[in-house]
């Protein structure tokens, strides 16, 4: 009995990040589903459908500008039951900033900034995939 790969969701706003992230998580093992962040904000993709049909164990999100406002993003789905026990892994373009809005709430796997490391973003994916849900 073979195991099946699991799966990783990106949520971004940019279809050239989204194929970047796609190639080097696949390369790890994992199949890869995306969405744009701002089709789950606006309602053009509902988040539960999303979640129900593909079931990723982690999802790596990235905080845009405005920070706030995406963070926010970030932890409306974090509450949503549609994402309970999924782990978070974190991309943005000003990881200080993203911390001290962050604060000291355990709400990610880890917080990956621009230009990226890709080692660490497969490398903090592989982790969170391997944690127990949280929730």
């Amino acid at each position: 009995m073979t195991k099946q790969p699991q799966v990783v969701a990106v949520f971004n706003t940019s279809e050239d990040t989204t194929d970047l992230l796609r190639v080097v998580i696949e390369r790890a093992g994992f199949v890869v589903v995306s969405a744009f962040t701002n089709d789950l904000r606006d309602g053009k993709l509902d988040l539960e459908s999303f979640m129900r049909q593909h079931r990723p164990q982690v999802i790596v999100y990235d905080v845009a500008i405005p920070y706030e406002q995406n963070w926010r993003l970030l932890r409306h789905f974090q509450d949503s039951p549609a994402c309970e026990g999924v782990h978070f892994v974190v991309t943005t373009t000003n990881v200080r900033h993203v911390q001290q809005i962050a604060g000291t709430q355990p709400t990610v796997y880890e917080i990956v900034g621009k230009p990226y490391d890709l080692d660490l973003i497969v490398r903090a994916v592989k982790e969170a995939a391997r944690e127990r849900p949280t929730r």
